[in-house]
């Protein structure tokens, strides 16, 4: 186990959390579970759509010519010679002097080249009065222009919304290729840590940190399995870890990192020569670890501070999952923000502040178009405030040795709706 005291970059260890990560292989669902998954195949259309020339309102299919003087004072009486509701496989003929009585999405007949909608019409269903002229090509969808064979509905890489999941219906494909939600155990350590509703010794906390990082693996699209706590006994851990190793896609520890007498992750992950433990320019955070298993397995141990924990999440976990589920944004929308409140970073170390945002003291102008923003507790970015961690709704991100004064723009990660 490599130890440096040489400090990385928030974006050097952002870089090597990233390298591990590749994209996971790829399986075939329906499109009933399709949905949040990474497109991992492009889905192209074999047919034009749509497939044939439909109608785009209820009303008659019409030649444009037999209605040419049609108006409300002198209407044109029509034989009707059908009825076509959508889905209709009948093709009639409409000939000089005919209609046929159409609905939405119906096909167009042979010898029909306009549709009248029904608002301009006595809406007759043996003759038909039309009160208004219209044009060849009026009120009908022409084959192919949504889309001609050959044509990419949805590309790969894609994050498959409800919309993306009916273009791929659309165009026949019944299940697609997508890349598997990664695996990740979540492992939790330390004596002092207890399963939350049970009754507290002193000095006993209960775990939150397993749920937060369940809970935010779920979030960033993965499948979470919650272990711990685990106290803090190397060996124990060892084994976990090792009964892990090829099991899961990843593993993300909290707690034991620092450089304390009881630093458990550190002591059990000693003799991996692939997993290293380094310092981190960044508040709060700083202590970091990260590589593989012998089995080749990502290990990504986080400090124990609720915040701390959260934090590096965000920076160095949640990137990490969304390169392995195929996607190529791994961002998480950004924002410039006034801040309304002021801090100092620490020197040497980037500052995550989370912070809420609040409204202006008035209204935005062309020249301060940018939503504000304050501390979301007034502790800051202590990294024990889990209590108040629920009200940030981003990350201000902080370069090193800044002092943020109210009015000064800052840029800012948005980790909530």
């Amino acid at each position: 186990m490599p130890t440096t005291t040489v400090m990385r970059t928030l974006d050097e260890h952002r870089a090597a959390a990233l390298a591990l990560a590749t994209p996971l292989p790829t399986v075939d669902v329906g499109l009933t579970d399709a949905l949040g998954h990474v497109l991992a195949q492009d889905v192209r259309t074999d047919e034009p759509l749509p497939r044939w020339d439909n109608s785009a309102m209820d009303g008659y299919a019409v030649r444009a010519a037999d209605v040419r003087d049609a108006s409300e004072a002198a209407p044109v009486t029509l034989r009707v010679v059908a009825d076509l509701p959508a889905g209709s496989s009948g093709r009639p003929v409409v000939e000089p002097g005919t209609a046929a009585r159409i609905m939405t999405g119906a096909p167009v007949p042979p010898g029909a080249d306009a549709v009248v909608p029904v608002e301009d019409t006595d809406a007759g269903t043996v003759n038909v009065q039309v009160r208004a002229s219209t044009a060849v090509g009026r009120h009908v969808r022409r084959t192919g222009e949504d889309a001609v064979p050959g044509d990419l509905v949805v590309a790969a890489g894609t994050l498959l919304g409800p919309a993306h999941v009916a273009a791929v219906a659309s165009v026949g494909v019944a299940q697609v290729a997508v890349h598997r939600r990664p695996r990740v155990a979540v492992v939790s350590t330390g004596d002092e840590l207890v399963a939350p509703g049970t009754a507290l010794a002193h000095g006993q906390i209960p775990d939150s940190n397993s749920w937060l990082l369940a809970a935010a693996v779920r979030e960033a699209g993965g499948e979470a399995m919650r272990l711990g706590p685990v106290g803090d006994d190397p060996d124990a851990l060892r084994d976990l870890l090792h009964g892990l190793d090829g099991g899961v896609d990843a593993i993300v520890t909290s707690g034991g990192v620092s450089v304390g007498a009881f630093d458990v992750v550190k002591a059990a992950l000693l003799d991996e020569p692939d997993v290293v433990f380094v310092p981190v320019a960044v508040q709060p955070g700083k202590p970091q670890g990260l590589g593989r298993l012998p089995g080749g397995t990502p290990v990504l141990a986080l400090p124990g501070n609720p915040v701390s924990s959260f934090v590096s999440f965000e920076l160095f976990v949640r990137p990490a999952l969304l390169r392995m589920r195929g996607l190529a944004d791994v961002e998480r929308p950004t924002t410039t923000a006034v801040a309304d409140d002021g801090w100092r970073t620490p020197p040497g170390r980037a500052q995550v502040m989370p912070v809420r945002f609040v409204a202006p003291t008035s209204a935005p102008t062309s020249e301060q178009p940018h939503p504000h923003v304050v501390r979301a507790t007034a502790g800051g970015s202590g990294s024990h405030l889990v209590a108040r961690l629920a009200l940030a709704e981003g990350l201000a991100v902080v370069p090193p040795d800044t002092t943020v004064a109210p009015g000064d723009l800052v840029t800012v990660l948005r980790v909530a709706p």
